[in-house]
């Protein structure tokens, strides 16, 4: 397979983009579930499959070759600021937005594959992800969504921090919250949108989540939690994609497979640690 790697481009494509994914996923995932918006990212991937089948039956009536990853960012980052929204309306149960976004997303969705009659093997690559399904000019918009995505991380930590914890408190400190929040959720679409041709929009949210569940069984700290979550995504991301090269197999559901048995191995250790510290 290295010798493959070297010389095919769609292999470099999809290495290079599950490296960024298995290493972006895991670190937003980290204050998704601090925060307790894991649905959040359920809800954004249904959104992100009305993006890419609007670009499929747009593609099929029209005859334009359109690019699925800008359709599903666009819709994925349009669905970020209607849950915004909802969330300042429905006050005292902002929860509420994300069951609306994820309803919604699945509905427009099925009425574009209706109007685009049925599931074609493009759409089926986008849900499960596909080794094959990353040109090189994905891959740049990947590396650019990555780059601003860690600086972002990078500037606003502290704020970020403080949020996730004790959103009153960081009020009170003189943090901007709502200017935190959208920035934040901004980026939870682009990279659940660019997440998609490698493990499926289906699937997406698992990466963001179980790593995390994994290292906050192990962690003794949020930043140890974060190195930790990267750490069990890229060997979930890495071994996905080698597997399901062999395997033959799509790789979203093998970099989840993987991810699960981190989740569950951790789950085992911390166990047999705390026997062993009983003794």
């Amino acid at each position: 397979m290295i010798a493959n790697l070297f010389q095919f481009e769609f292999l470099q494509n999809a290495f290079i983009t599950g490296i960024l994914i298995g290493f972006l996923a895991p670190l937003l995932g980290a204050f998704i579930v601090v925060r307790r918006l894991s649905l959040i990212a359920d809800a954004l991937s249904h959104v992100t499959l009305a993006g890419i089948s609007a670009s499929l039956l747009l593609e099929k009536k029209l005859g334009y070759q359109l690019n699925p990853l800008y359709f599903g960012m666009i819709f994925s980052v349009a669905g970020s600021l209607f849950i915004e929204k909802l969330r300042g309306l429905y006050r005292h149960y902002q929860e509420l937005a994300i069951p609306i976004i994820l309803s919604g997303g699945i509905g427009i969705s099925v009425i574009f594959i209706s109007l685009a009659d049925g599931f074609n093997s493009d759409l089926l690559n986008y849900l499960f992800g596909s080794v094959s399904a990353v040109s090189r000019t994905d891959l740049w918009t990947i590396v650019g969504v990555a780059i601003v995505v860690t600086l972002a991380i990078i500037i606003f930590y502290k704020e970020l921090f403080i949020l996730s914890f004790d959103e009153e408190h960081a009020k009170a400190s003189g943090v901007k919250a709502k200017a935190i929040h959208f920035l934040f959720i901004v980026m939870v679409a682009l990279v659940i949108a660019a997440s998609m041709n490698i493990v499926g929009i289906l699937l997406v949210s698992a990466l963001m989540t179980l790593p995390v569940a994994a290292s906050m069984r192990l962690a003794t700290g949020f930043k140890q939690t974060i190195i930790l979550s990267i750490i069990f995504g890229e060997v979930s991301v890495i071994g996905g994609l080698i597997s399901s090269y062999y395997l033959d197999l799509a790789p979203g559901g093998v970099i989840v497979v993987i991810a699960i048995l981190i989740l569950l191995g951790s789950i085992l250790v911390k166990k047999g640690w705390g026997r062993k510290h009983e003794h």
